[in-house]
C-alpha cells in the first residue's frame, strides 16, 4: 500500500536509511526524529511509504516547491529512494516512484527532479524506466567546506 508516512514511521523509515548511507552516523540525542516530525507535519513536504504486511518496505521524500516562473507552477525534487535491500528488484521501487510522481503531478508540479550520486548502471536505468531523462539538464552541487563527501551522495 502507497501512503503519506505517518509520525510512527520514523523506527522503519530510518531503518531503511541506514541502508541507504551506511555510514551516517547513528543521532542518539532525537535531532533525526525532531527533523522527521518537521517533515511530516509540513505542507509541501512529504514523505512516502510503501507498506507490505505492516512493514514499510520502501520511502521516497517528495519536496514540492512553489515557483514564480512556469505560470507560477511549483516543481518537485525527489530526494532518499530507498527499498528494501531484500526486495530490490521486484517492482516495489517504480511502484513508489509512480506514486510519488503521481503526487507531484496532482500538487501541479511542472516538472520533477531527482539526483543520484550511485555510478550503478541499473540504478540509472531504474530512474529512467521511471520516466526521468539524464540528458535534459545539468546537476551541479555545492556542499559547505566543513563537509566531508559520503560514500554515496543522495
Amino acid at each position: 500500500m502507497f501512503r503519506a508516512a505517518r509520525p510512527d514511521d520514523f523506527a522503519q523509515i530510518i531503518r531503511l536509511y541506514r541502508q541507504l548511507n551506511p555510514d551516517d552516523p547513528v543521532l542518539d540525542d532525537g535531532a533525526d526524529e525532531a527533523v522527521f516530525q518537521q517533515i511530516v507535519g509540513s505542507p509541501g513536504l512529504r514523505l512516502f511509504v510503501l507498506e507490505s504486511d505492516g512493514v514499510v518496505v520502501a520511502t521516497t521524500y517528495l519536496n514540492v516547491i512553489p515557483n514564480i516562473s512556469r505560470s507560477a507552477s511549483p516543481y518537485a525534487v525527489i530526494e532518499n529512494v530507498v527499498v528494501e535491500e531484500s526486495r530490490r528488484g521486484t517492482g516495489l521501487g517504480r511502484q513508489i516512484m509512480a506514486g510519488t510522481l503521481q503526487a507531484a503531478w496532482d500538487a501541479g508540479c511542472y516538472k520533477a527532479m531527482l539526483m543520484t550520486g550511485s555510478r550503478n548502471a541499473a540504478t540509472h536505468a531504474f530512474y529512467r524506466a521511471c520516466g526521468f531523462s539524464a540528458d535534459v539538464k545539468t546537476a551541479y552541487l555545492a556542499r559547505p567546506t566543513s563537509a566531508r563527501p559520503s560514500t554515496q551522495d543522495g
